[in-house]
């Protein structure tokens, strides 16, 4: 992900209010906007305004913001604004929409008032409605009040999880694992809706190529080992270390040849018979370069980490983990777990990540990763459905002091488990989800808005909360 979004800012106005005012207003945000280092394009050189008020400005705003490939529009209301304008524009773009005007000041000495931004603000809204066009706003506020900035970075935020998801094309590394009906999904139903790519790749052709590239002694090969060797306390063989190097190089390869940014991988058992190892610690280097790659072939489980990596902006990576259980003195407490993917990065200060062996499986075979991860607040989420219906489960966490375990685990802390653990059994969710150490409820929240027939399933039932916070 480049984590880049360039938002297309058209401000407006109306003729019966101030132009200069306007004018003033245009200028202002644009400073903001650069203070804030938002990427944007605007209408400058389309009228001698570079403001849009006029019909016969449409046509040419449209085809300047597909030109210039944006991924969003802004429409500040620098007074009342012309509503039909803004319509037209979006319904042409059918891109995320943000709404924003700034706060009127008291009427002048005689009464008259040079905007009315806010009652600009009530006329898009109802028209945008009709036109059946989703779209954020910014609540009528100062461009200098924290509002304005929480609100356009939230909806950058939200439009990059859209610009993510519109894309996900997730290479699927051999079936799902015969007794983990769990893991079923509906590929077709993924495509029409969403138009969500899976690439599927047999384990006898990955399996090939990782053993090709132990024959060559690739040289990204030998790079990832000694990155290994400097990062993690080794418990296992060379040649161990060796094999599970050229498989991340190998998935890394697979994933640029054929253009997918998310990777869900059989981890057991047709890997144990042809390559005798597990590829945890592959998956957790993956996942850290930036291509989440996900457990048991579970695909609803890779768009869930395309999406929480898309909504941090890169701040930090996901991990998937397996709802486990109970804490054993805290009701709240859950323990979060896995036998190793996720990422070393996350590894909790001053210890180092064990190379080892499974925990979960007769086998001993190497490749798994044993290390607790840092706590603190985080968020979880879990993109799932049947029946032909998608939500997203969503809601806050925190680490908190628990047992040890084997494999990579956080203990956390939710505000009411017996709510959660309702919806996890009975559904549509799993036992897998995917934790980030972000706030990033808001954002999914938002991003919801324009991604048909998904709906947003907050387990803390704070939506009001979210607007609340929205709202300033």
């Amino acid at each position: 992900m480049d984590f880049k979004i360039k938002l297309g800012v058209a401000p407006t106005r109306r003729s019966i209010f101030s132009k200069e005012d306007a004018l003033k207003f245009k200028g202002l945000t644009a400073k903001k906007l650069q203070k804030l280092g938002i990427d944007y394009v605007d209408i400058e050189g389309i009228n001698e305004e570079g403001l849009l008020h006029s019909e016969s400005d449409v046509d040419k705003i449209v085809e300047k913001f597909k030109e210039e490939k944006v991924n969003a529009l802004f429409f500040p209301h620098c007074n009342f604004g012309s509503e039909d304008l803004v319509c037209k524009v979006a319904s042409e773009l059918k891109l995320p929409i943000l709404l924003w005007g700034p706060r009127d000041e008291a009427p002048l000495a005689d009464g008259s008032r040079l905007r009315d931004s806010q009652c600009g603000l009530f006329a898009t809204g109802k028209i945008l409605r009709r036109f059946n066009l989703p779209f954020t706003y910014i609540p009528n506020c100062t461009l200098e009040d924290e509002t304005f900035e929480r609100g356009l970075k939230n909806f950058i935020a939200a439009t990059n999880v859209v610009k993510e998801f519109k894309k996900i094309r997730i290479l699927q590394i051999s079936t799902r694992p015969a007794d983990f009906w769990t893991m079923m999904c509906n590929e077709g139903e993924l495509l029409e809706k969403f138009g969500i790519q899976i690439r599927p790749l047999a384990m006898s052709e990955f399996a090939n190529r990782i053993l090709k590239l132990e024959k060559e002694n690739d040289s990204e090969v030998r790079d990832t080992i000694r990155y290994l060797k400097s990062n993690m306390e080794i418990c296992v063989p060379d040649n161990a270390v060796t094999r599970l190097a050229a498989m991340k190089v190998a998935m890394k390869r697979y994933t640029a040849e054929f253009g997918c940014n998310a990777v869900a991988i059989q981890c057991w058992n047709a890997m144990q018979e042809v390559l005798s190892v597990m590829p945890c610690v592959a998956n957790a280097l993956m996942t850290d370069e930036g291509i989440p790659v996900v457990c048991e072939t579970d695909i609803h489980g890779a768009i869930t980490a395309v999406m929480a990596q898309a909504a941090a902006m890169g701040k930090t990576v996901p991990f998937f983990a397996d709802w486990t259980v109970v804490h054993p003195t805290n009701k709240n407490g859950e323990l979060l777990q896995h036998c190793g993917p996720w990422p070393l990065s996350l590894v909790k200060k001053g210890i180092k990540a064990k190379f080892g062996g499974p925990f979960a499986f007769p086998e001993h075979l190497p490749g798994s990763v044993h290390a607790e991860i840092e706590g603190g607040e985080m968020s979880i989420l879990r993109f799932d459905g049947d029946h032909g219906k998608y939500s997203v489960l969503l809601g806050n966490a925190k680490g908190i002091d628990g047992p040890f375990t084997q494999g990579t685990y956080v203990w956390i802390e939710v505000k009411n488990w017996t709510k959660l653990e309702d919806k996890l059994v009975t559904g549509p969710y799993v036992h897998h989800c995917v934790g980030i150490h972000s706030d990033i409820v808001p954002v999914i929240y938002e991003a919801c808005k324009y991604i048909p027939e998904l709906s947003p399933d907050l387990y803390d039932d704070n939506g009001e909360e979210i607007k609340k916070w929205l709202r300033g």
